[in-house]
């Protein structure tokens, strides 16, 4: 089963992909697993990037990723596995210390990877899978 999450709450998506698709065995009315796009800082309400800094852009991108999960009815809580994209790898303990807000123990696993460019100059670029 395979299932397109959507929200106004979180950018639209700005190309031929969803915000997020939920996924589980075919039996299931539900799918277990939530697979999000990558979540830059735009601010659905006015669709452009957020002002300010790497702490600024990585907030605004969590908080789009808390809303397409919240979509799907689920919490920071179920994520698994994330994904960090970076344009300066020097932002990372800024980075870290946003992102620590938005996880507690256990935490979840995590890649962080400095990439040449994100799209519409995104310093920073954020996608996860969760578990229902």
């Amino acid at each position: 089963m395979k299932k397109v999450i959507s929200t106004h709450e979180a950018p639209a998506a700005i190309g031929p992909y969803s915000q997020a698709i939920q996924v589980g065995p075919q039996s299931s009315a539900v799918g277990n697993l939530v697979f999000t796009s990558g979540q830059i800082p735009i601010d659905p309400a006015t669709g452009v990037l957020v002002d300010g800094g790497i702490k600024e852009q990585t907030r605004q991108s969590l908080l789009n990723v808390q809303a397409i999960l919240k979509e799907a009815g689920l919490t920071m809580g179920h994520v698994v596995k994330t994904t960090v994209f970076m344009a300066d790898m020097n932002d990372f303990a800024e980075m870290n210390a946003v992102y620590a807000e938005f996880f507690t123990e256990p935490y979840p696993a995590r890649s962080a990877v400095a990439v040449k460019t994100l799209p519409k100059g995104a310093l920073v670029e954020i996608e996860v899978l969760a578990e229902r």
